[in-house]
C-alpha cells in the first residue's frame, strides 16, 4: 500500500517552478495548460476548482459555495446567492506544469463569460452531475466548445448522491451531446458507498483519506468483484483508441495488452485532436477523484503547442498571417474581457498567443488604429492581483488602465500588425426602463451604464426615442437583477427600475415589392435615385442577406454600398412594432440614376423608403424569444408543474424519471417566465428546481401579438 502525500509533492513542483524563473518564464511552454471548467448551474464547477487549487498549494483552507467562502466566487452577490457570475482566473503548478484556469459561470443569463473564456483556452473540462447527467445549459457549454474546437475531459461530479449512476452519464455525453465519451475510470461503489476510483490505464485503485480531506492517497489491488468488469472496461479503452489513433493501433497490434505509457499516450493525441472525450469521476464535495483529474488535465489536455497556430489577417490588405507559440515571433495578444476594479480601475484580460507582452512597451490596436502603453500587467488569482513585469506566449493576465480596449480587440506591434478573429455575442432577450431617484445620480447613472457596458458585450444601453426613457437590455431577469445590484453596490447609484420587457423581433412570411424614388432640391440643387427591391423570408437565425439583380447602368457602382446602407438602416426597426428586424433576404431589383444629380444621400433614402413598401406587402409578422426549459420536480407535483406550464403557453417534449424524480423538457415563451423561479417552489413546497435557456425564435400568435402591440 502507497500513500502520495499531495501537499508534499507540490512542494518540489514549486521548488523546480522557482528555477525557471530566472528566465523570465515560469514554464517551457509544453508544461502550460490554458483550461476553463465548464458545466450546467450547480454542478459543481467552483467546488471542483477550489478543491484543485487547494491539493495544488495555490490556497491551504477549502472555500466552500455553500459557506460563501471560495477563492474563485468573490463577487458578494456571488457569495449571496452560491452561484458563479463573472468567469475568474487564477494559475496553480502541478507535476512541474503550470495549470492556468478560469473558472465560469453556469447559469445561462451569464454565457458570454464562458464564451469568451472558452475563446482563449486550449483545454475544457466539463463538469457534470452524476444524478442529472447532461442538463440544457451543459449542452449550451459544450456547443461554446465544439465552436472554438476546444478538446474537452469529462469529470462526473456527485458520485456520492443518491440516484448518481456513472454509466448512464457516459452514455448521455454519447447521445446528447454527440461526444466520443470514453471511460477513462470507474468508481468504487456508488451514492453514500462511493469510495474511490480504478485508474483504467494503468490498473490501480485509489481511496482518498479523509483525515488529511483527501489529500492523502492509498493505493491498493483492484478489488476481486471488480476485476471483470475493470478488464472488460480497459479493453474497451484500448480498443477505442486503437480505432482513432496509427500509433495506438501499430502497438495494439503487436501486443493487445497495451502498456499504460502507450496507452496514456494514444489517449493524449485522441484528445487533443478533438476525436475522443476522457471521462473521470469523483465526488468534489467530498474531496474524492480530483488529484487523478489534475493528472489528466497534465496527461491528456493540449499545451499551446498541440493547438493549431493562431491566424489573423492584416488589417489593410486583408492578407492571411499565421503567428506561431513562440517568444521570438511578433506579439499577438487577444483582448477577451474587460473589468472594472474598485482598486486599480479599468482591466483588460488578454491571452497572449505569440511574443511577449512587456510593461512599459507601447502596443497597436488595428481597430481604432491607435497605440495604447502598458503601464502595468497583472498576474490574476481570482480577485487578488500580482504584478509582472511580463507576460509571455501562452500566459493570461491583465493589462491596467488601457484606454481604447475592449472584448475582442488584438494587441499587436505597429510593424507586424495582425487581426484575429473577434468573439460574437448573444443577443439581448430582455429589457427593462431604468431612471436615476435624484438629478444628482444622474451623471453617475449613466458613467455606471458606460462602465457595465463595456465590461458585457450583451448588456446593451439605448434611449427610447418616444419616451425618452433609457432602456436596459441583457440576457435574463437574474442579469439584469445582478447589474441593478451591482449599480447600488460599486457605483452608489440610487435608481428607479421598471418591470422587466421582452426583446421582441420582427420578421416576414411572404415575398413583398417596394420601389420608391426620391426626386428633391436640397439647398438649391436636385437630388434624384430610383430604387426597386424585394424581401422575403430567410431561415430563423440565418441573418439578413442582400443580393443584386439590378444592372451597373440602373444603379452605379459608387452607389451600392450607400444602397446597402439604406437596407441596413431601413431594417432596424420593423413596421409592426418598430422591434427590430431579422432574416431577412433583400433583392435589389431595378434602379435609375441621372449624372449629376444622382448622389449617396438620394440612394440612401430611396433605398429606406422602398424597402418599407416591401415589407408592407411581405406579411409582417412579430417574433417571440422561446426558453428550453427543464424542470426537476419530486413526481407527486409533477401534475401540478405539467397544468402551470400548459397554462403558460409552454410545449412539453418529454419527460424522463429517475429515482423518485421526473424530468420535465419543455418550450416557454419567455414573455410567460417571469418570475417563474419563484412560482415553481411554491407549486412544490420548494422541492423542485428549473433551469432555462434561449432556444430561438417563433412567431407569437395572432391574439397575443395584438395583445402586445395594444400595451
Amino acid at each position: 500500500m502507497a500513500i502520495v502525500a499531495a501537499q508534499q509533492q507540490n512542494n518540489t513542483q514549486k521548488a523546480s517552478a522557482s528555477k525557471d524563473e530566472a528566465s523570465g518564464r515560469r514554464r517551457s511552454l509544453s508544461r502550460i495548460r490554458n483550461i476553463g471548467i465548464i458545466a450546467h448551474i450547480d454542478a459543481g464547477k467552483t467546488t471542483t476548482t477550489e478543491r484543485i487549487l487547494f491539493y495544488s498549494g495555490r490556497v491551504h483552507k477549502m472555500g466552500e459555495v455553500h459557506e460563501g467562502t471560495a477563492t474563485m466566487d468573490w463577487m458578494a452577490q456571488e457569495q449571496e446567492r452560491g452561484i458563479t457570475i463573472t468567469s475568474a482566473a487564477t494559475t496553480c503548478f502541478w507535476l512541474d506544469h503550470q495549470i492556468n484556469i478560469i473558472d465560469t459561470p453556469g447559469h445561462v443569463d451569464f454565457t458570454v463569460e464562458v464564451e469568451r473564456s472558452l475563446r482563449v483556452l486550449d483545454g475544457a473540462v466539463g463538469v457534470f452531475c452524476g444524478v442529472a447527467g447532461v442538463q440544457p445549459q451543459s449542452e449550451t457549454v459544450w456547443r461554446q466548445a465544439t465552436k472554438y474546437k476546444v478538446p474537452c475531459l469529462a469529470f462526473v461530479n456527485k458520485m456520492d448522491r443518491k440516484g448518481a449512476d456513472f454509466e448512464r452519464v457516459v452514455g448521455d455525453l454519447r447521445e446528447r451531446l454527440g461526444a466520443n465519451a470514453v471511460a477513462v475510470q470507474l468508481p468504487i461503489g456508488s451514492e453514500d458507498d462511493f469510495s474511490g476510483v480504478i485508474d483504467l490505464v494503468a490498473r490501480k485503485a485509489f481511496r482518498f483519506l479523509g483525515d488529511s480531506l483527501g489529500a492523502e492517497i492509498e493505493e491498493f489491488p483492484i478489488p476481486d468483484e471488480s476485476s471483470v468488469a475493470v478488464e472488460a472496461a480497459r479493453a474497451a479503452l484500448v480498443e477505442a483508441v486503437a480505432e482513432l489513433d496509427e500509433q495506438t493501433l501499430e502497438a495494439y497490434m503487436e501486443s493487445p495488452d497495451l502498456s499504460a505509457v502507450s496507452l496514456t499516450e494514444g489517449i493524449r493525441r485522441c484528445t487533443v485532436s478533438g476525436k475522443m472525450v476522457p471521462v473521470l469521476c469523483g465526488s468534489a464535495l467530498r474531496n474524492k477523484g480530483v488529484q487523478p483529474l489534475l493528472d489528466s488535465v497534465v496527461h491528456f489536455l493540449p499545451s499551446p503547442l498541440d493547438v493549431p497556430s493562431i491566424t489573423g489577417n492584416h488589417p489593410k490588405t486583408n492578407e492571411e498571417l499565421i503567428r506561431e507559440p513562440d517568444d521570438q515571433e511578433p506579439l499577438s495578444a487577444l483582448v477577451f474581457k474587460i473589468a472594472t476594479d474598485p482598486y486599480v480601475g479599468k482591466l483588460a484580460f488578454a491571452r497572449v498567443y505569440s511574443g511577449v507582452l512587456k510593461k512599459g512597451q507601447n502596443v497597436f490596436n488595428p481597430r481604432v488604429s491607435k497605440r495604447e502603453r502598458i503601464s502595468r500587467l497583472l498576474k490574476l488569482h481570482a480577485n487578488h492581483r500580482e504584478d509582472v513585469d511580463a507576460i509571455h506566449t501562452g500566459e493570461i493576465g491583465a493589462i491596467v488602465g488601457p484606454k481604447h480596449c475592449t472584448s475582442g480587440d488584438t494587441l499587436c506591434m505597429e510593424n507586424h500588425p495582425i487581426v484575429m478573429e473577434s468573439i460574437e455575442f448573444p443577443e439581448p432577450v430582455i429589457s427593462m426602463a431604468i431612471e436615476p431617484k435624484t438629478q444628482a445620480d444622474r451623471d453617475k447613472l449613466t458613467q455606471a451604464l458606460a462602465a457595465l457596458a463595456e465590461e458585457d458585450p450583451t448588456f446593451q444601453v439605448s434611449i427610447n426615442e418616444e419616451s425618452g426613457q433609457t432602456i436596459i437590455s441583457g440576457m435574463g431577469e437574474l442579469h439584469l437583477e445582478i447589474l441593478k445590484d451591482r449599480m447600488f453596490r460599486e457605483f452608489n447609484v440610487q435608481a428607479n427600475a421598471g418591470k422587466p420587457t421582452v426583446a421582441y423581433r420582427e420578421s416576414v412570411t411572404g415575398k413583398g415589392d417596394g420601389e420608391s424614388t426620391f426626386d428633391r432640391e436640397i439647398g438649391g440643387a436636385t437630388q434624384y435615385a430610383r430604387i426597386a427591391v424585394s424581401v422575403e423570408p430567410r431561415a430563423r437565425e440565418a441573418g439578413h442577406s442582400v443580393e443584386w439583380k439590378a444592372s451597373k447602368e440602373q444603379v452605379p457602382e459608387e452607389f451600392r454600398k450607400a444602397v446597402e446602407e439604406g437596407i441596413q438602416d431601413a431594417l432596424i426597426t420593423g413596421i409592426l412594432g418598430n422591434y427590430p428586424m431579422v432574416d431577412i433576404k433583400v433583392t435589389v431589383t431595378g434602379g435609375d440614376s441621372r449624372q449629376e444629380e444622382s448622389t449617396e444621400i438620394a440612394f440612401r433614402s430611396a433605398t429606406v423608403m422602398a424597402i418599407r413598401a416591401a415589407l408592407q406587402d411581405a406579411e409582417a409578422v412579430l417574433l417571440e424569444p422561446i426558453m428550453r426549459l427543464e424542470i426537476i420536480t419530486p413526481e407527486e407535483y409533477m401534475g401540478d408543474i405539467l397544468g402551470d406550464t400548459n397554462s403558460r403557453r409552454g410545449k412539453i417534449l418529454d419527460m424522463q424519471a429517475t429515482s423518485g424524480e421526473q424530468i420535465i423538457h419543455a418550450e416557454v415563451p419567455l414573455e410567460r417566465l417571469f418570475g417563474y423561479s419563484t412560482d415553481i417552489r411554491s407549486l412544490s413546497k420548494g422541492r423542485a428546481v428549473c433551469s432555462m435557456e434561449p432556444h430561438l425564435f417563433e412567431i407569437v400568435p395572432a391574439a397575443q401579438r395584438d395583445k402586445i402591440l395594444h400595451r
